[in-house]
C-alpha cells in the first residue's frame, strides 16, 4: 500500500498516489487536527477522497487503518504518536468496534473528541469548516454525516397511468 509504513497501519496524511515519506506528527496549530480511524483500508481511502476534493488538506488530516488483529491498545498508541499533543477530532467508522474503542482511549472529551459513523459527506463537511473551534467542528461533522445519508429516488418521470398504481 502506498504511503503506509510496513506493519504500522498508519498512512501518511493525504499522500495517496505520491512517493513514500516518513509519517509526520500533526503539528499543533490553531485548527484542530483531523484523524480518520477505521478498519483497513477505509481510513486511507477516505483520506484519498478528501484529497481529491480538498488537495490542500495534507497538513491537517491523517488516516489510521486498523489492520486485522490490531488491538485497541496498539491502535491507541499509534494515534497518540500521530496526534502528539494537538487538539484533534477523531472520526471513526463504527461505534463499539476496535477503531472507536482505541479512539476513546485517546480522547479526553475536551481537546480530543471522537465522532463515530464517518462517511464522505461528514469528512468533506469537517474539512470545509476545519478552522472552527473543536466544539463547533464536532457539530458540523455530525450534521454533515447525517445530512449525507438519504434515500434517493429515481430521476425518471413515471408514466402517468402507473403513478396511481394502474398497470401499464
Amino acid at each position: 500500500a502506498r504511503g503506509r509504513q510496513p506493519g504500522s497501519g498508519l498512512r501518511a496524511p493525504c499522500l495517496a498516489g505520491r512517493r513514500r515519506r516518513k509519517l509526520p506528527i500533526i503539528a499543533a496549530r490553531a485548527m484542530p487536527a483531523l484523524l480518520v480511524v477505521a478498519h483497513a483500508p477505509l481510513a486511507s481511502s477516505l483520506c484519498a477522497v478528501a484529497q481529491h476534493v480538498y488537495p490542500e488538506c495534507g497538513s491537517g488530516l491523517a488516516a489510521l487503518d486498523v489492520e486485522p488483529g490490531m488491538t485497541p491498545e496498539e491502535a491507541a498508541a499509534l494515534m497518540r504518536a500521530l496526534l502528539g499533543a494537538s487538539e484533534a477530532l477523531i472520526l471513526v467508522d463504527v461505534f463499539g468496534a476496535t477503531p472507536c474503542n482505541a479512539a476513546l482511549e485517546v480522547a479526553d472529551g475536551v481537546s480530543v473528541r471522537v465522532v463515530a459513523g464517518v462517511n464522505v459527506p461528514m469528512l468533506w463537511r469537517t474539512l470545509c469548516y476545519a478552522a472552527l473551534p473543536l466544539d463547533q467542528l464536532v457539530e458540523r461533522a455530525v450534521s454533515g454525516g447525517g445530512q449525507g445519508v438519504m434515500q434517493v429516488g429515481t430521476a425518471r418521470r413515471q408514466h402517468p397511468e402507473q403513478a396511481d398504481g394502474a398497470q401499464a
